[in-house]
Order: structure tokens, then C-alpha cells, then sequence
């Protein structure tokens, strides 16, 4: 069932990239991004609240805000650097660019969460960087 998850996230950011380039036209970038971190803003409290998970905040440990605040700062900056790259460069090459994450987030899980690598997960992590390269520098 995760992988479904995954297939809709994968859907739904290709989406943001071809929306995000024809909504940035003529916009500074940051503006964009804090216009649309308030459409996200509303969404996911309106997601929150309607499933009642609001009543879990109080359980909340010092570790998850740490790390929850942390996670926000790194995604704040991340959409930041995005919209201002889509708005530089074209969505064919920011986009996939974008995605040297995934073999970033496999190298950063074996250094920091001790994650056990698999040779078909190294192989792709090499892909990726690979086809990042060819990307920057054709």
C-alpha cells in the first residue's frame, strides 16, 4: 500500500513543477513559494482537524518537535531553492535535478539512521547521480 502513496506523491510533485513554472511567470520566487505554502497551510489543517488528529498534539514529545521544526526548515528552504530554480531553468531539467534527493535521502538514512543499504538501492543511488550529472553538465 506504500508504494501507492509514493506513486501519487511522484504524480502530485510532477504536477507542482508544471503548475509552479506557469504560476511563477513574472512573480518573485518567494512570494510564490509563501503563496503557495498557505494553499498547503489550510490544506493539511483542514486535514488534521477533520480526522481529529489534532488531539495528538499534546503527545507530542520534545524530540518530535525538534526534529518535526528541523524537518519544516529543511522543506521551507527546499521549496524556496525550487521555485527559484524553475524559475531560472527549465521544468525538464529543474525537476529531475530536484529528484538527486532520493539518492541523497538513501546516502543520509545508511550515515544517520544506520539504514542498511542494498546493492539494487546503491546501483540506483549511482543512476541517479549519474543522470543528474549528464543533466548539469550536457
Amino acid at each position: 500500500m506504500w508504494w501507492i502513496y509514493a506513486l501519487l506523491s511522484a504524480f502530485f510533485a510532477a504536477l507542482v513543477a508544471v503548475f509552479a513554472k506557469v504560476g511563477i511567470k513574472g512573480v518573485d520566487s518567494d512570494l510564490a513559494t509563501a503563496i503557495r505554502t498557505i494553499v498547503i497551510l489550510l490544506i493539511v489543517w483542514g486535514i488534521v482537524l477533520a480526522k481529529g488528529a489534532n488531539s495528538q498534539l499534546g503527545g507530542l514529545t520534545k524530540q518530535n518537535w525538534i526534529f518535526l521544526i528541523l524537518s519544516g526548515c529543511a522543506t521551507g528552504l527546499s521549496w524556496l531553492f525550487y521555485f527559484r530554480a524553475l524559475q531560472l531553468g527549465e521544468v525538464s531539467k529543474v525537476a529531475p535535478i530536484d529528484k538527486l534527493s532520493v539518492a541523497l535521502a538513501i546516502i543520509l538514512s545508511v550515515i544517520f539512521l544506520h539504514e542498511k543499504l542494498t546493492w539494487q538501492e546503491a546501483v540506483g543511488a549511482i543512476f541517479i547521480m549519474g543522470g543528474t550529472l549528464l543533466l548539469i553538465f550536457k
